[in-house]
């Protein structure tokens, strides 16, 4: 049966026509290249990267803005409306074009206003074509009048880096065209294309100046910003969508109907494959099948030479690229709870062919620089991402192609690879970290400043170690390989695990840290990276010290909205993510909560209560958040303290992948649901995919 497009995110004239909170709230697309498009309930701008059009240049990177606003103005005779508004350098904001907004919803990950202006009931929307750095924008009138209605629409560009500013002086772009299809030349070759079959479009060549962003202003970073008006869009208003498209694909159709018929199926047909993995459940809530659609929206094309169909994981938008340990802690949610076991492999495969001295990149940087390998987890969460596709899939073809990869990983880290990353024969455990260098996922780093080095024995990365050994035991087995070590090894690791067990309480966040007159000492800190020792498929510990590890996270750490990242009670705890790089940066890990770390808690909680609807009862308050900030998604992180206002980036992969990934465990365990084989979902002919 197809799919229903949820109906989550709606809000009437309380929001809308407030200008906070309608600015506060923002909507984001995505098209699988990389390129993304974002704005605010008003349509004012509020960060650098607003944008209409934001496209890689080499993709899935590179990314710039290249087209900014549309500023729509209603005629209804002599007189004329805004539909949009603006925040100005002098404090101003003008034109008020939110006080005629009645609401705004989510049709899927779609935008659409409604304006109500007297007798006058008009829609706009807007959407990205899957596949195509390809922008589309109509409008409608929803009732019928006996007078003609039109509009006029200013549609502004840029070509800037979406971290960058704008420099007028070094964009003068040729405007060529006529009324139907016009084209502004981009830097290079680029062209950006602005075509209709339904108004008329005006070239000029006006700078408009002076926007303010108010959130690069809390941010501490440049907050001013210009573009430049290329034409004027001028169409009659009717009952049916017409509008425009806005594109750097030159054969990128006009017809907007058709295109919108494309954009509804997408996104149903990954709510159907999607539902197809739990057709014995009750209806999938509304906020889950929201999270489904915004799963689809991290998941990008990223070709290789020798493996066209390479797929890759952005971490986060806006300014996230595909980072390594992002990439595989999300896969199961993006992926395989979501009924694409394709992307799984293609994305294992592509970064299988980055694996080196048995480590995974941890970012692919842009403008085609060398990947960074500093990061001593992602490979062992790689091992754990095969684990997840191999239970889900049960592809052994493939896990024999693998394996002698996994084996190099498993041997480098026993012998010894970059920053100091190396078992420790006395016990087990790894080791890793060097002066300078941030290798965990606590990775904060300002010049030459490393928020929270963590070098020694960091619990969660002993967890995965522990972890992957078992895996690769198991995948032995699978495979009929005989005389493996995995066995004995993950056995000596879960006895050396045990020197993490406090006398009282959870497990010391990381073992032999080395002091400055040379002794070594552990980490008492009460962090959130011991819940690994839980959550993970294989544990170290047994049952009571779970229970113990779980108890101390959740009177310490525990938020409606994930983990803090230190206990209040520590003296350097920060309750804010809020100032400049310094100060956001040295509160990153020192308090701030992380929303990817609650499901990993639930998960926890349900190993050692085996009480389902307690785990799932933890994310009712995150259900309220997917209307509030990037709304119809989850974001990177929010305020220590209450009340725990969401900062960072607006849409986070893992955030919203790991939501996925522990409710559909927890509710098929609600269920007493067994496991579904996926034989039947989808090809596994990888060559095919």
């Amino acid at each position: 049966m197809k799919a229903k497009l949820p109906d989550v995110v709606h809000f009437g004239r309380d929001v809308c026509n407030d200008y906070t909170r309608s600015t506060s709230r923002e909507w984001w697309l995505a098209n699988g290249l990389g390129g993304y498009a974002s704005g605010t309930i008003s349509q004012s701008l509020t960060r650098k990267y607003h944008g209409l059009l934001i496209a890689p240049t080499q993709p899935p990177l590179g990314r710039h803005l290249v087209f900014a606003k549309a500023d729509a103005t209603l005629h209804d005779g002599s007189q004329s409306y805004p539909l949009f508004s603006n925040h100005w350098g002098s404090g101003a904001v003008e034109p008020h074009g939110y006080v005629h907004i009645a609401s705004f919803h989510l049709e899927g990950r779609v935008p659409v206003w409604r304006f109500v202006i007297g007798d006058l009931i008009v829609e706009q929307t807007i959407w990205m074509e899957h596949g195509k750095n390809t922008t589309y924008i109509a409008w409608r009138l929803v009732n019928q009048v006996d007078r003609p209605i039109s509009l006029s629409v200013n549609l502004l560009v840029n070509q800037r880096d979406h971290h960058g500013e704008s420099n007028i002086w070094n964009f003068n772009p040729v405007i060529e065209g006529d009324e139907t299809h016009l084209t502004v030349q981009l830097h290079g070759q680029s062209k950006l294309h602005f075509k209709t079959n339904a108004g008329k479009l005006l070239s000029c060549h006006d700078w408009i100046e002076d926007f303010a962003l108010g959130v690069e202003t809390e941010r501490g970073l440049a907050d001013k910003d210009a573009h430049l008006c290329v034409a004027s869009f001028n169409m009659q208003v009717w009952k049916e969508w017409s509008g425009l498209v806005a594109s750097l694909e030159e054969d990128a159709s006009p017809y907007i109907t058709e295109s919108m018929r494309r954009r509804q199926a997408h996104d149903v047909a990954q709510l159907t494959r999607a539902g197809m993995l739990i057709p014995e459940l009750c209806e999938t809530p509304c906020w889950i099948r929201q999270l489904l659609l915004s799963a689809d929206s991290f998941i990008i094309d990223r070709p290789l030479e020798d493996f066209p169909y390479g797929e890759s994981v952005i971490a986060g938008y806006p300014w996230f690229s595909d980072w390594g340990r992002d990439t595989m802690i999300a896969l199961p949610g993006l992926t395989l709870k979501t009924g694409r076991f394709s992307s799984a492999y293609n994305i294992l495969t592509t970064f299988a062919h980055f694996i080196d001295q048995g480590m995974l990149p941890n970012t692919f940087p842009e403008a085609n620089q060398a990947p960074q390998y500093n990061t001593v987890d992602a490979a062992l969460w790689y091992i754990e991402a095969w684990r997840s596709y191999l239970s889900a899939s049960n592809d052994i073809a493939s896990l024999k192609a693998i394996y002698p990869t996994l084996q190099e990983i498993v041997g480098w880290y026993v012998k010894g690879t970059r920053y100091g990353i190396q078992m420790d024969i006395a016990d087990g455990l790894l080791m890793a970290g060097e002066q300078g260098v941030q290798l965990t996922w606590m990775d904060a780093k300002v010049g030459d400043w490393v928020v929270t080095p963590r070098r020694g024995k960091p619990v969660e990365v002993n967890a995965l170690w522990y972890n992957a050994l078992v895996c690769m035991a198991n995948f032995s087995a699978l495979i009929k390989k005989e005389n493996t070590p995995y066995a004995a090894l993950a056995a000596k690791v879960e006895e050396g695990f045990s020197r993490f067990i406090k006398p009282k309480g959870g497990l010391y966040d990381v073992l032999d840290v080395q002091t400055e007159d040379g002794t070594k000492r552990h980490c008492e800190r009460i962090r959130p990276n011991q819940i690994f020792a839980v959550s993970l498929h294989n544990s170290p510990l047994e049952k009571k010290t779970q229970a113990r590890v779980v108890k101390e996270v959740a009177k310490h750490l525990l938020t409606p909205y994930g983990l803090r990242t230190l206990s209040p009670e520590d003296a350097d705890y920060k309750p804010r993510y809020i100032g400049g790089v310094w100060e956001r940066d040295g509160a990153y890990h020192q308090g701030t909560v992380w929303a990817w770390l609650l499901p990993h808690f639930a998960l926890a909680e349900f190993k050692v209560s085996s009480d389902a609807a307690l785990a799932l009862s933890l994310f009712d308050e995150m259900r309220n958040h997917l209307m509030e900030a990037g709304l119809g998604t989850v974001s990177e992180v929010f305020d220590g303290d209450y009340p725990h206002t969401p900062r960072g980036a607006p849409m986070q992969a893992w955030s919203v992948a790991c939501l996925i990934e522990a409710w559909v465990k927890l509710e098929r365990a609600r269920n007493g649901a067994p496991v579904l084989s996926p034989s039947n979902m989808e090809s596994q002919n990888h060559d095919a995919s």
